[in-house]
């Protein structure tokens, strides 16, 4: 009997508090509880995790790199968004 394809799952690992999760690895599981589950006993066994995201692969979205140009350099016309755009009085010495 031919078995049924489990579902591919990313999964990401925040270390610490105040740090972004980080892509870690896949693993395939039925649902979203055992991919939990799988993912805490295959990317925390040394105790590092403070929280896991399991996310089916197929739910995600990613940009082409080919386009990056018309994606990203629209910001380039704005350069209010720019820190050289304001000027930082000199009484402000920690910046």
């Amino acid at each position: 009997m031919a078995e049924a394809k489990m579902p591919l799952w990313e999964v990401f690992l925040r270390s610490r508090n105040g740090l972004a999760h980080k892509h870690v690895g896949s693993l395939h599981a039925a649902d979203a509880a055992m991919a939990l589950q799988a993912a805490r006993d295959v990317y925390t066994r040394r105790g590092e995790g403070l929280s896991i995201w399991v996310v089916p692969s197929s739910a995600i979205v990613a940009s082409d790199p080919a386009d990056k140009t018309m994606l990203f350099e629209p910001t380039a016309s704005k350069i209010y968004r720019h820190p050289t755009f304001y000027e930082v009085p000199d009484e402000v010495g920690h910046m």
